[in-house]
């Protein structure tokens, strides 16, 4: 069944937009009208959420039109609204309510277009009579790779409500650590656009001119002016080398890292800095506790598990360990064991796990370790901010205090000059 995503006018003439399945245009247009609803243009959506056509209420074509709608093509689906809806979902399976009619009260929620045009696209393949699991599997860039295995494991053991339950406290675990993270990067990135922005101005605009007064004057400048002057003049003389620089360096960065051999070395970086490298490999393990017992919990077994677990860690260092692991466990070895001879994992770490795995109790031993990485991850994140805000202040005023000295060594001694005549 066709999907439509349409704009019409209700009973009070007020124009609304909404997403719909029905056989035809003309079911749909007779859909509406039932409701006191004129339809004035739809869109038919494709199964993966192409546009196949734009068609005014008359029936003619509008493809072709001039108009765009901005706030639709910059919209994007946040993992924050997958997490609501995740929730919300639980919540109506553990109510009783069956999966389709689960799906429609989503889709009458959900206000974001692209999310709900998804949606509505899941419902009708499962309507169709396709599983839970596959029919998500259709929108990879909403559902991941976990998601989609976590449902499939409990639509196969009949605990699809319990499953939709752990899948809401993972999501929103992951977007609590994504927005403390981010949240903390947030600062010293302004202070660095901020800083590296007033060095501009200084040395475009205020040096040239401070620099034709001492030539002027005849004066013999000190080391740190006249490195200034020189760098005042790589601003003024060669900007477009050096945003061609940034450019080309930028777009060589990106290449580089996305090879396998550049992002095995950017992470291990990553994990090596002296700040922020504890933090990194904190959230990793945090996601790959967390993760692994989710998906144990849920019935996943072990070895596919460590798969899906390799990509949510999205580290490759600690990746190739996580793969040597199921290479072990495949032949019959411990969790904990290679684990600890990879030396990527803390020793607490895989002291729990193997306490875990000789007790039975792995799935709960993973929760712990999670809540405790989390928590760490949070007094992480604090200390940094903390220490951040004052040490960013500092950095930006040595860099700008050195730029005023460097200016105003040589009017002082101008003016030592002018006062021993």
């Amino acid at each position: 069944m066709p999907i439509f995503e349409y704009k019409a006018l209700n009973k009070k003439g007020k124009p609304i937009t909404g997403v719909k399945d029905a056989d035809s245009a003309r079911a749909l247009r007779l859909l509406l009208r039932r409701e006191g609803i004129f339809l004035t243009q739809y869109t038919e959506r494709a199964r993966g959420g192409g546009t196949k056509a734009v068609v005014k209420s008359e029936g003619v074509r509008a493809k072709g039109s001039r108009e765009v709608d901005l706030k639709r093509l910059f919209q994007r689906i946040k993992l924050m609204e997958v997490a609501e809806v995740t929730r919300q979902f639980a919540t109506l399976l553990k109510a009783g309510i069956p999966v389709v009619d689960s799906l429609t009260a989503l889709v009458a929620q959900v206000e974001n277009p692209k999310l709900k045009a998804v949606l509505t696209s899941v419902r009708q393949s499962v309507n169709e009579g396709h599983s839970l699991a596959n029919a998500m599997a259709e929108h990879p860039r909403v559902f991941s790779n976990l998601y989609i295995n976590m449902v499939r494991a409990g639509e196969s053991s009949g605990m699809l409500d319990i499953v939709f339950v752990r899948l809401a406290d993972f999501t929103e675990s992951q977007v609590r650590i994504k927005t403390k993270v981010t949240g903390t990067m947030v600062y010293p990135i302004i202070m660095v656009i901020v800083t590296f922005a007033i060095i501009s101005l200084l040395m475009i605009f205020v040096i040239p001119k401070m620099t034709e007064i001492f030539l002027e004057m005849g004066m013999d400048l000190p080391l740190l002016t006249r490195a200034l002057v020189r760098t005042s003049n790589l601003f003024v003389n060669w900007w477009f080398l050096m945003i061609g620089g940034i450019w080309l360096f930028t777009w060589w960065f990106a290449r580089w890292k996305k090879s396998k051999a550049g992002r095995r070395h950017w992470d291990g970086f990553k994990l090596r800095m002296p700040i922020f490298g504890s933090l990194f490999r904190m959230i990793a393990v945090a996601r790959f506790s967390r993760t692994l017992g989710t998906l144990m919990t849920s019935g996943v077994p072990l070895l596919a598990a460590m798969g899906i677990v390799r990509a949510v860690v999205d580290n490759e260092v600690l990746g190739e360990a996580l793969d040597r692991s199921r290479d072990a466990i495949r032949e019959g070895e411990s969790i904990a064991g290679p684990m600890e001879r990879s030396k990527q994992f803390p020793p607490m770490v895989t002291h729990m796990i193997a306490i875990g795995e000789r007790t039975g109790q792995l799935e709960e031993m993973l929760d712990n370790v999670s809540n405790s990485y989390e928590l760490q991850v949070d007094a992480k994140v604090s200390t940094l901010t903390t220490v951040l805000e004052p040490l960013m202040i500092v950095i930006m005023g040595i860099i700008v205090g050195t730029i005023v000295f460097a200016v105003l060594s040589p009017m002082m001694r101008m003016n030592e000059a002018l006062q021993d005549q």
